[in-house]
């Protein structure tokens, strides 16, 4: 089921409230809002709220025997990549950047943020559809820009279903078919990355990611870092 509102402060914040309070929440339902007060990206940063843009979370339930609930970063990745593929003109290349950033041409086209919430984990999701915001530390780029007439409640359609599909794959499967199909999916083994931010910087290339779904980045020495959680962004090195 997709709830639709003209405006909300947050589409998570909604979700997590009524889990909070105790309502029961069907997995697989979303709030989607066609403005956000208070939406927020990573790092607490203020979610792009442009009309025409797809803003909506989603709760996946928790139970036993499901794989790592951080892992579900990268089956979320690749339905988002699925959805945006369907509303794209052929032969733009998509790419994953880790965990779950879409990027075309290395401008980011999408974010999402992954809450621990009870009874399992919320969902946000933003893809800039019609537009995209104009941000001090990296390109954004949007569906529009790149030649394609997303429609917003078409796109969350696609979206509800490519989800469903990857949360029952990750769950069915595992971690190691979903680790090779999101890898496939990636900028290619050897792109320049840098993770964390200020003085706490490392420079490495991209070496695949770790069975248990962590970011393998090769150091200049020939090392491998293994990289759990922080913030990742393409390299301007050569």
């Amino acid at each position: 089921m997709i709830e639709t509102y003209e405006e909300l402060a947050s589409t998570s914040g909604t979700l997590r409230e009524r889990l909070a309070a105790g309502e029961a929440v069907a997995e697989g339902h979303w709030v989607i809002a066609n403005r956000q007060t208070s939406g927020r990206g990573r790092q607490g940063r203020t979610w792009f709220d442009g009309r025409g843009n797809f803003m909506g979370s989603t709760f996946v339930a928790s139970h036993a025997g499901d794989p790592p609930l951080g892992t579900l970063a990268l089956a979320i990745g690749l339905a988002v990549r699925e959805a945006v593929l369907k509303h794209l003109l052929a032969g733009r290349e998509v790419l994953l950047k880790w965990p779950n950033d879409l990027l075309v041409g290395g401008a980011k086209l999408s974010g999402i943020l992954l809450e621990g919430a009870r009874g399992g984990v919320v969902v946000g999701i933003g893809v800039n559809l019609a537009a995209a915001p104009e941000l001090p530390d990296r390109p954004t780029i949007s569906l529009a820009a790149l030649g394609g007439h997303p429609d917003r409640d078409a796109f969350a359609q696609d979206l509800a279903v490519a989800v469903d599909q990857e949360v029952e794959r990750w769950r069915t499967f595992g971690l190691e078919p979903l680790i090779r199909r999101w890898v496939a999916a990636a900028h290619p083994i050897g792109t320049p990355l840098r993770a964390g931010e200020g003085a706490e910087v490392t420079e490495g290339t991209f070496a695949g990611l770790a069975a248990d779904g962590a970011l393998q980045l090769r150091l200049a020495d020939g090392s491998l870092r293994a990289i759990h959680a922080g913030e990742i962004n393409l390299s301007n090195r050569s």
